[in-house]
């Protein structure tokens, strides 16, 4: 039997973050989706790839080479705050009964 162990991340889908580390160091985009279980994040814009796709008449689908977003470990990210628009460490507090996350440097709430 597996155990479904629930995980966290420190970004959420839509959050703008940096890549801090790899080819892409430094770009900035917004998070296209966030994968728990692995600890991965796919970030719009980075870490492209090149996959080869087969044509499907069926579904309207033309073969070819095509660009793509891989996910990336979601330590190598950063959340940009959206109030100081620096790159920060994320603390967590509890304000009127539910946990938030906070920036680290000005202390502006990121959940909103």
């Amino acid at each position: 039997m597996k155990e479904s162990n629930k995980k966290s991340l420190h970004v959420k889908t839509g959050d703008r973050v940096i890549v801090t580390t790899g080819k892409d160091k430094g770009k900035i985009g917004n998070v296209k989706k966030a994968i728990p279980s692995e600890n991965k994040v796919v970030v719009e814009g980075a870490n492209m790839v090149t996959k080869a796709q087969k044509p499907n008449p069926m579904a309207g689908i033309q073969g070819g080479l095509v660009k793509m977003e891989a996910p990336l470990d979601s330590s190598n990210v950063m959340v940009v705050c959206p109030s100081c628009e620096k790159p920060t460490k994320i603390k967590h507090e509890i304000k009127d009964g539910k946990k938030v996350r906070v920036c680290k440097k000005c202390g502006e709430q990121l959940d909103v």
